[in-house]
């Protein structure tokens, strides 16, 4: 995966500002700028952990002395109750941070249990589940990143990296194969993949030479069909309101890829907290 260090620190950075503003006005009132104070990240829930790195980067943002110390490591399975991350440092910091950082570490921890849910549908088949670009507005880095922790699989990052001919390209273009002509002459060396809605425009698919094909809202017929028709000459990818209870079924027809769009635009975030306790060296 591609360096993501500084996207990620402008989503930090980004959501810092979103909620401090022009300060924290409550804390800046009432926290003494030498309190000290100890905290626990608590799960809440059973599930994956991810984003404790990116957490703790937000109390860093803010105060580079804080002490952030994980006690699970990312993609870990955690059970309700289990102290994930233990915190030291200056009160006001920890205080101030607190929300964004449980922020970013409920909605990766939730997006990455969701995604094992699906992975773990589909072992033993040779099927991979991918994301797709159904992410939050300004947090794809993070979202597509969350997914890896639950072991899932990154899609295309944006309209950059691939090429994924769909039905209002193929109908600007006049046909699929005037659509893959153009992107030919362009000159691009990106993968090109191309939208199918029928078997008939698989069989196009490969008559083309392409050797990426998303299935759209194909039937399970369909898709096994499709497998066979391909023969191996291009990969298959599912695509269409894939469900934990209908994943199994879709990966035992002998497709490569089933992406969804799920696993980030309805993850429901996962339940932590942060509770703190142990005052130290307050000053006045």
């Amino acid at each position: 995966m591609r360096d993501v260090s500084s996207e990620i620190a402008a989503c930090i950075k980004h959501a810092l500002a979103e909620d401090l503003g022009s300060g924290d006005a409550t804390t800046n009132a009432i926290v003494f700028p030498g309190l000290k104070i100890h905290g626990d990240i608590i799960a809440k829930q059973n599930g994956i952990i991810a984003g404790l790195d990116v957490a703790a980067k937000v109390f860093f943002t803010l105060d580079e002395t804080v002490v952030f110390e994980t006690n699970v490591s990312e993609g870990e399975r955690v059970a309700d109750g289990a102290v994930v991350a233990k915190l030291f440092g200056p009160a006001r910091a920890l205080l101030s941070a607190e929300r964004t950082a449980l922020n970013f570490l409920g909605r990766m921890s939730g997006i990455a249990t969701l995604t094992k849910q699906f992975v773990d549908k589909v072992a033993g088949t040779s099927a991979k589940i991918l994301d797709t670009r159904k992410t939050a507005p300004g947090l794809r880095v993070i979202d597509k990143l969350s997914v890896l922790r639950g072991g899932g699989h990154n899609h295309r990052q944006g309209l950059f990296d691939m090429i994924l001919i769909k039905d209002n390209h193929i109908a600007a273009a006049g046909s699929l194969a005037q659509a893959v002509h153009r992107v030919r002459d362009c000159g691009t060396n990106l993968e090109i993949e191309i939208e199918a809605a029928s078997l008939q425009d698989v069989e196009a698919g490969i008559e083309l030479g392409i050797q990426r094909i998303l299935l759209d809202n194909m039937s399970l017929t369909m898709m096994k069909e499709a497998v066979k028709l391909t023969g191996k000459r291009a990969k298959l990818e599912a695509s269409g309101n894939v469900t934990l209870e209908s994943v199994r079924e879709i990966a035992d027809t002998g497709v490569d890829y089933i992406s969804v769009g799920a696993l980030t635009h309805s993850a429901k975030v996962f339940d932590v907290s942060l509770k703190f306790d142990q005052l130290e060296a307050a000053h006045s």
